[in-house]
């Protein structure tokens, strides 16, 4: 299993990023990062259904004002995750130590929360985002998941997941580039959930 050298501030832009850990992003993203477009296998009709439950709970709590703090990860991510898998051999997870961010809105109202990075494979990362805002833009926490993956000795692609159980972004870093996929969103109305767990079955096998 990787040793993950300690990640001890946040790191709050991708220019910070690239400063600190010598990585650029690519030119050619699209070439750079195909695994998130292509081989991806069909997902059963159980699959689908239970992605379709997800989904469907997670509207119904939102619906009701329920979703407070980290609760859309426990509606969303722990389910996605075993269905992945990611719980059962080979895999094992393994947390690092999380760092607290604070962030600001356009009304200058503060809110809080912390990223969460789960190793579960030597080359795959899942780093949650849990917030006291439900609608807390994944991207920001984009730069300190590329932080967590630079600081791997891994001398191999790495790649991530960057969820808030609400909006999901895949991420790809190699030999010093890095490059993202596009979003994935539980408020569109087709069911991108599919979408996500049909890339994390293609990076287990190739991370």
């Amino acid at each position: 299993m990787v040793q993950l050298l300690a990640v001890t501030d946040y790191i709050s832009s991708l220019a910070e990023a690239e400063r600190v850990y010598g990585v650029a992003a690519s030119l050619e993203a699209y070439s750079f990062f195909p695994e998130w477009t292509s081989q991806l296998k069909a997902l059963s009709v159980a699959e689908q259904k239970r992605l379709d439950l997800i989904k469907q709970r997670y509207l119904y709590h939102r619906q009701h004002g329920h979703l407070l703090e980290n609760a859309v990860n426990f509606l969303v991510i722990a389910p996605l995750l075993e269905l992945a898998r990611f719980y059962d051999p080979p895999f094992l997870l393994r947390s690092e130590a999380s760092v607290r961010f604070e962030f600001e809105d356009e009304s200058r109202k503060v809110y809080q929360g912390r990223i969460d990075a789960l190793i579960v494979q030597e080359a795959l990362w899942i780093v949650l985002v849990e917030s006291t805002r439900t609608s807390f833009n994944v991207t920001t926490a984009l730069p300190q998941a590329l932080a967590y993956m630079a600081s791997s000795s891994q001398n191999r692609p790495k790649f991530g997941l960057v969820s808030n159980g609400e909006r999901s972004i895949f991420l790809k870093l190699d030999q010093g580039e890095y490059a993202f996929s596009d979003d994935f969103s539980l408020n569109r109305r087709r069911n991108e959930l599919w979408d996500v767990l049909q890339i994390l079955n293609r990076l287990k096998n190739i991370a």
